[in-house]
């Protein structure tokens, strides 16, 4: 048996469909939400799919939310609380920036070194961190969020190797484009900062993200497999076509020269791009 599986960021996206179909299979899951009034709403779904939820507050960022999230038993973590900002590295605002990377980075963190040293002592559990595409590679005007995953990356491997004598498996998924509203509201957030946008370098009325995105189906079945330990690869590129491209990209940078002064393809994929584009379309 899998144990108690605890999964942050439950209140929507991601990690709201894993709950669920986690707890619909009758796992002992527990949703994390980071605002109280996505408790009821959670439950509440959860009821109508015949699911037995268990649905608690647990916003990252809060140290009390995380000291009491660490009263509770974990076998298997899941931290997939995560936020995206959009926007030029030069024009994203101060406190923006610091909250990209602490609801990315430093609350998930923060929140797996207690229950990690547990599992060490237990001998056994398993850390799974929801990261991205983004984490290995970087878009236009995407620096912030790819910079977060990027630093989440790093923080996994380093884990997966001090905690491999200890009886700890550590591995991380990395979707894609998909359409889940993630990716075209984060081309949005712009609508909210508190600058002058006279300063700024771009007209974010005139971009959208730039890529076409898939159905999230292949994120839910996969990120159920390794939860569960029924998939024991570290890394999860989705969707798994996408995966030749981004060692590709990868690869490329050993031979990337200068800029040449020209518009990349991508930032005018950004200007050309209509939101919510599917592949399918």
């Amino acid at each position: 048996m899998t144990g108690t599986i605890l999964i942050t960021g439950a209140g929507t996206g991601f990690g709201k469909e894993v709950a669920l179909r986690l707890a619909s299979q009758g796992h002992d899951v527990i949703a994390g939400v980071e605002i109280i009034a996505q408790v009821n709403s959670l439950r509440s779904e959860a009821e109508a799919r015949g699911a037995g939820l268990r649905v608690e507050k647990l916003d990252v960022t809060d140290p009390d939310d995380r000291r009491h999230a660490w009263t509770w038993d974990v076998d298997v973590l899941l931290n997939n609380a995560g936020v995206s900002e959009g926007g030029s590295t030069v024009d994203i605002p101060e406190d923006r920036l610091f909250r990209q990377f602490d609801v990315n980075v430093f609350g998930p963190v923060l929140l797996t070194q207690r229950f990690a040293k547990r599992m060490a002592a237990r001998g056994s559990g398993r850390i799974v961190f929801m990261s991205s595409v983004a984490g290995l590679t970087t878009d236009p005007f995407t620096g912030a969020y790819s910079g977060s995953k990027h630093a989440v990356e790093a923080f996994a491997d380093a884990l997966d190797q001090e905690l491999a004598e200890f009886g700890v498996t550590v591995a991380t998924v990395n979707p894609g484009p998909f359409l889940t509203g993630f990716n075209d509201t984060m081309f949005e957030e712009w609508k909210t900062w508190g600058d002058d946008p006279s300063q700024r370098l771009f007209d974010y009325s005139e971009l959208s993200f730039p890529h076409e995105q898939y159905d999230p189906e292949p994120v839910f079945e996969t990120t159920i497999k390794v939860l569960l330990g029924q998939d024991t690869r570290y890394r999860h590129v989705l969707p798994e076509e996408m995966e030749p491209e981004v060692r590709q990209q990868v690869d490329g940078f050993w031979e990337r020269g200068l800029n040449d002064g020209r518009r990349p393809e991508l930032v005018q994929k950004a200007y050309d791009m209509a939101p919510y584009t599917s592949v399918s379309s």
